[in-house]
């Protein structure tokens, strides 16, 4: 089963796009807080790609801007592509099938640190994926690869004794 719900803020406006097709779409990242902290440092967010179509979509772009709570629902998919320097690489998103508001009107705007990285281009959906909030058929086009290759974290320093497990 692979089903992922997370809420976070905005990163940043989520731009819609049309395909050549006439789909609506829209890639956006969300900032996601995690449930734990070090004594006396800064709560610290990780950050999530997605990618919303047809319906989902315009609601999306229409009523979360930058920093505003959302809550999405969808699965977590993968993307083998090869990046400018001729390297395989993998690209994460979360395919939304559903966004919700929570929170208050109030909390739009209140996180304007976040800075935007680049999502890859927008093609039509992969095939069977229903896009949520409209009826329309999916298009039998797979996503093309990503133009910018997503960044690469670096564990080689990490203090494990940080992990609540």
């Amino acid at each position: 089963m692979n089903k992922v719900i997370m809420m976070g803020r905005m990163v940043a406006d989520a731009e819609l796009k049309t395909t050549p097709s006439g789909i609506s779409a829209c890639n956006f990242r969300i900032a996601v807080d995690r449930n734990y902290q070090k004594k006396g440092e800064e709560r610290k967010s990780d950050f999530f790609n997605c990618v919303a179509w047809r319906g989902t979509a315009e609601f999306i772009s229409k009523w979360f801007p930058k920093g505003r709570l959302i809550l999405v629902e969808g699965e977590m998919q993968t993307r083998q592509y090869t990046d400018k320097n001729g390297n395989p690489a993998t690209w994460y998103e979360i395919q939304v099938d559903n966004a919700h508001f929570t929170g208050d009107k109030g909390n739009a705007g209140s996180n304007s640190g976040y800075s935007n990285y680049g999502a890859p281009p927008l093609s039509e959906p992969p095939a069977g994926y229903g896009g949520g909030y409209s009826n329309s058929a999916p298009a039998n086009e797979a996503p093309s690869a990503p133009s910018a290759p997503a960044p690469k974290a670096d564990f080689s320093s990490a203090d494990t004794d940080d992990y609540p497990f």
